[in-house]
């Protein structure tokens, strides 16, 4: 009896705080929140086997190129962000 009190204690705390969400993003409200920026984005995966690939990441404003394979991943090269391959900008 003591476990469901306290399963219900949580519910119901979820359940508060999922309606307060809900009730915020129909007012509005949530859009004046910060929201977070992607520090970490795969840009591009160019597959050279089954288990190895090229990835092309960016990483807090740097382009780097990364091999994976079963044996682990390893850094090819940095670029600026600035050469882009084919002068692409981020309205991909």
């Amino acid at each position: 009896m003591e476990y469901f009190q306290e399963f219900a204690a949580v519910a119901g705390v979820l359940t508060l705080l999922g309606g307060l969400l809900w009730w915020l993003r129909r007012r509005g409200w949530t859009r004046s929140l910060p929201r977070r920026r992607r520090e970490l984005e795969c840009l591009e995966r160019l597959p050279l086997g089954p288990q190895h690939a090229l990835h092309l990441v960016r990483a807090a404003g740097r382009l780097m190129l990364v091999a994976s394979s079963p044996a682990g991943c390893a850094l090819i090269g940095n670029l600026p962000d600035s050469e882009r391959l084919d002068g692409q900008g981020e309205g991909r």
